[in-house]
């Protein structure tokens, strides 16, 4: 495995960057394997910028999507799905609503975050160009940081991108996740320099006292601490005085997809969308802000399914005593 969203087979993952001098922006796709995949989506920012991603309501009649497209630019970002449709349809991808092989219409949900300006160029922002491009760079091989949605990226004032990570659990399930960090909120404690996210594998680790990787507490351990409320507030003012200086709010947006190879209905799609944003809140601190857009897709291809699958809680509930 190589700890990105690929191992989960059957995915590919395409940058482009908006081209032009004074240009910070550009979009990623996520491209599910021929065939399509289960997905989902949940939506918990205050101010997100999607497209089709009412489609994916488990009530709708979507079964499948063939693509995801992450993007800068804000709305006009969005733009970039058209470009990614446009080659799905020439590779006869999609939802077949005739008999030629031409006759199809590929779902592809979007979401954008807000990058405008960033390179000195408000008008530049991806485009239809931008998302074929993208696409049709999709590989298993693929770059993290400032690429593709994560160009123009920003996380509490300092520089965001786009980052991935994967695990196989003991079932032989791969979970995997790919994220573009632009959030209003930071990534860091400012009372230390540690990254948010440690703190939850503290928390999960430290249950195991002395046996814990990273030493246990018996052996000296201190697992770092939230900041003090001085610390906090002398950050809110700080962030007050940058807003000032703008003279307008931050507008930003975490974008994130979280795959499996496991076999799940939809509804269960909906619900690793929904739990993945409990990871976020974790990572990113303040989340889920007015000025905030923060959207997570969940993927499931189906591809393995585990031994005990039959034991998945979706079987009665016992009679109450």
């Amino acid at each position: 495995m190589d700890n990105t969203l690929t191992d989960i087979p059957g995915l590919r993952v395409g940058h482009a960057t908006t081209p032009g001098r004074h240009a910070l922006s550009g979009t990623t796709v996520v491209l599910a394997p021929p065939g399509g995949a289960v997905a989902a989506v949940e939506v918990r920012g205050g101010g997100p910028g999607t497209r089709e991603t009412d489609a994916l309501d488990p009530k709708n009649v979507v079964e499948r999507i063939d693509a995801i497209v992450l993007t800068g630019g804000s709305a006009y970002g969005l733009d970039a799905a058209s470009g990614v449709m446009a080659w799905l349809e020439e590779q006869g991808r999609g939802v077949r609503v005739g008999p030629e092989p031409y006759q199809v219409v590929p779902v592809v949900p979007a979401a954008c975050l807000f990058d405008l300006g960033r390179g000195g160029d408000w008008r530049a922002r991806p485009d239809a160009a931008v998302g074929r491009a993208a696409v049709e760079a999709a590989g298993t091989e693929f770059a993290e940081g400032n690429a593709g949605a994560g160009t123009g990226a920003v996380v509490g004032g300092v520089k965001g991108g786009v980052g991935t990570a994967s695990v196989r659990l003991a079932s032989g399930v791969t979970v995997a996740a790919l994220v573009v960090v632009n959030a209003v909120g930071s990534a860091i404690d400012p009372s230390n320099g540690v990254l948010y996210g440690e703190y939850g594998q503290y928390d999960q680790y430290g249950q195991y006292g002395e046996h814990s990787p990273y030493g246990g507490r018996g052996e000296g351990f201190a697992a770092p601490q939230p900041p003090s409320p001085a610390v906090h507030l002398a950050a809110q003012e700080r962030l007050a005085r940058v807003r000032e200086r703008m003279g307008l709010p931050p507008l930003n947006t975490t974008l994130a997809v979280v795959a499996t190879d496991a076999r799940l209905t939809r509804s269960q799609a909906q619900k690793l969308a929904g739990t993945s944003h409990d990871g976020l809140a974790r990572a990113i601190r303040p989340a889920h802000l007015m000025h905030d857009g923060d959207t997570i897709f969940a993927l499931a291809t189906g591809s393995h399914t585990p031994a005990d699958s039959d034991s998945f809680p979706s079987s009665p509930m016992p009679p109450r005593s």
